[in-house]
Parts: C-alpha cells; structure tokens; sequence
C-alpha cells in the first residue's frame, strides 16, 4: 500500500477541503443547507477519490479515481461560483478557495499526465 500523505497533491486536496470547510461554516440559513452540504462534500471527494485511487493495484486505476477527483473539482468549483452569486460567500473567500482549486486541479492533471502511457511509436 502506498502511503497518499506524501503526495504533495493530496496534501493540497485535504487542505483546500479544510479551508472550504472552515469558510462555508457561517451558511447558517436553511435554505442554503443543501448547497453548505454539497460544497463540503465536493471539496472532501477530492482528497477522497486520491487516496481510494492511490490504494488501487494499478496506475490505471489511479489515474481512474484521479479523474473522479477532477470531476469533483469541477462541481466544488460550480458550488463556490453558486455560493457568490447568492451571496453566502464573499467574492474574498471565492478568490482564495478557487486560487486553491486551480493549483490542485493543475496538479491532479499533471498527475494524471504522467501516470498516462505513451504509445510506442512503430517505424
């Protein structure tokens, strides 16, 4: 079993579930519950799907859950943009959270780029 805690990318996955975390605690409205919900659970995929992924026998079913990563960055990222727009969080907030997701998703890509074979190529 490899050990996720020293990939530097789920180090920053876990850290911008924890920042997320902490800056969608004040939605204390009802009505945004759901939305408060999904934003965390989102955020806390990503991690998630890097250590499920990072416990699998292949790098082929690595990079599988790393694209499950992805696609949970991608519906973090719509959360927060929603979250601005109805003004549960600040346009402060949305900035650094998102800052956080662009350099995990660009590290998630690369990730995957590298676990990605080659094809040969034939003469």
């Amino acid at each position: 079993m490899h050990d996720f805690k020293k990939l530097l990318v789920w180090q920053k996955a876990h850290s911008l579930a924890v920042h997320v975390d902490r800056a969608v605690r004040s939605i204390r409205n009802p009505e945004r519950a759901s939305l408060r919900n999904q934003i965390v659970r989102s955020a806390g995929s990503i991690p998630a799907n890097i250590v499920e992924g990072r416990s699998q026998r292949s790098e082929a079913d690595f990079r599988r859950f790393l694209g499950y990563s992805l696609a949970s960055a991608a519906e973090l990222e719509y959360h927060l943009i929603l979250a601005r727009d109805v003004g549960v969080v600040s346009e402060q907030k949305f900035n650094a959270l998102v800052g956080q997701l662009i350099e995990v998703r660009r590290m998630l890509h690369g990730l995957v780029t590298k676990l990605t074979p080659t094809p040969s190529t034939k003469l």
